[in-house]
């Protein structure tokens, strides 16, 4: 499926995504945040495309054709959370050149209608580590409301804390 918003278009991920995906996921700045690691390499980043980002309603965020960014709402076995029937969870990054643009919100706005419209989902859930304010003000700027805290661990093996918002239908 493809979505459109003002400016963006979210798409599935291909394989010719991966030098793009390399050149903006290896900035350490972005996947440590999140709990992932940088990427290594570009066959790195080809692995995630065909494994991670070939999920279910995981989307390439592109501007001008190029992915900047990627969002998903993943819905139970695929989430890192089980929310509960009815539920999905938003997650998304983009790169740190186009930090504060708005996209993110953009992107997201489009994503959640399509899941409450298309996919019948009655809430979402989305989490950030709590040092992590850019994405709390997405989800505020998305009209999400705190939820609770919880206990991760991330790709090193280290406990971290995260807050858990949601928005409902």
């Amino acid at each position: 499926m493809i979505l459109k918003t003002e400016n963006l278009i979210l798409r599935p991920w291909e394989e010719g995504d991966a030098e793009y995906l390399y050149h903006f996921a290896k900035n350490p700045k972005i996947g440590p945040i999140a709990g992932w690691p940088p990427h290594e390499s570009v066959e790195f980043s080809l692995n995630i495309i065909n494994t991670v980002f070939s999920k279910k309603e995981t989307y390439a965020i592109t501007l001008n054709e190029i992915p900047i960014g990627c969002i998903s709402l993943l819905i139970h076995p695929d989430g890192n959370h089980y929310w509960g029937d009815g539920s999905g969870e938003l997650g998304y990054w983009i790169a740190e050149d186009y930090w504060g643009q708005g996209l993110v919100v953009e992107a997201s706005k489009t994503l959640i209608e399509h899941a409450f419209k298309d996919l019948n989902l009655n809430q979402i859930y989305a989490t950030y580590r709590i040092e992590n304010t850019q994405s709390k003000r997405v989800l505020e700027k998305l009209g999400f409301k705190y939820y609770t805290e919880l206990d991760n661990i991330n790709y090193l093996g280290e406990t971290f804390r995260e807050i858990a918002m949601i928005l409902e239908k």
